[in-house]
């Protein structure tokens, strides 16, 4: 992990407990001393056999390097709309893009280990892409694609291997993946071939890059 300077990290947008916007802060000084409550996003994204698109941090991010996480997740610069700065992001951490749905937001504090705190009101988008993921290795060491019944197990038998805000924003997930009308509305938008999807679940970890095991 590499030493961090304030001066040169990004803004992230302060907000309140009901996502109101109250001015920025760099990024690092945002999260520590207990944390400053903070807009963000999550993106987790889908195929068509069901199977949902996790990365693992590489060992250079300032805090959680190694850990699982969802497929993509973030903060929205000053300025910019979350939508956009979502797509972006997606597109630099695991090169492609897709339709993204907003299904919800969640806001958690929770200490990360290093001593910094992840104070944030999540945005949670769900996106949906059967192609292959090409990681930035600054930014993710390893993806996988994982049954979501095996993610859930996991982070219970496991929970030291992921991030410590996937399980605050899972459930929001996995609702949706139950709400068959919140599933068809992202196959139109995204242009599928059906009208709803035809989940095929299978066993198994599909790696995208590097060696990383759940």
């Amino acid at each position: 992990m590499q030493p961090v300077n304030a001066s040169t990290q990004p803004r992230v947008i302060l907000v309140d407990k009901n996502d109101r916007e109250l001015g920025t802060q760099d990024k690092l000084t945002a999260h520590q001393d207990g944390g400053q409550l903070h807009r963000a996003f999550s993106i987790f994204i889908i195929d068509d056999r069901g199977r949902v698109l996790l990365q693992r941090r590489a060992q250079g991010k300032y805090h959680c390097p190694g850990l699982w996480a969802n497929s993509c997740c973030s903060h929205p610069q000053p300025g910019k709309s979350l939508l956009e700065c979502s797509q972006t992001r997606l597109r630099e951490e695991l090169g492609f893009s897709t339709f993204l749905l907003k299904i919800g937001t969640v806001r958690y504090r929770l200490p990360l280990s290093n001593g910094f705190t992840e104070w944030e009101f999540d945005h949670i988008f769900l996106g949906r892409y059967n192609g292959p993921a090409v990681p930035n290795p600054d930014e993710v060491e390893a993806c996988a694609w994982v049954r979501i019944d095996d993610l859930a197990q996991g982070m219970v038998d496991h929970a030291a291997h992921y991030v410590p805000w996937l399980p605050e924003i899972f459930p929001v997930f996995r609702s949706t993946m139950r709400n068959r009308n919140r599933l068809t509305a992202l196959q139109a938008c995204a242009g599928g071939r059906s009208a709803t999807f035809r989940f095929n679940l299978h066993p198994g970890l599909d790696l995208c890059a590097g060696d990383g095991h759940l």
